[in-house]
């Protein structure tokens, strides 16, 4: 039971640091434009496919 004391601090801790990482993600732009990227990399694995 005393377990308890240090494994409920422990994981609101690691809640807040992943919920800090989600919104630093939000505000930096991470999520802008996830349409372009998806193409982006579909024309650059076309366009570097060997020609025969």
């Amino acid at each position: 039971m005393t377990v308890l004391v240090y494994l409920i601090p422990v994981s609101i801790f690691l809640g807040g640091v992943g919920l800090g990482a989600y919104f630093w993600a939000i505000r930096s732009g991470q999520f802008d434009d996830p349409e372009g990227d998806a193409q982006r990399i579909l024309s650059q694995a076309y366009d570097d496919a060997p020609k025969s």
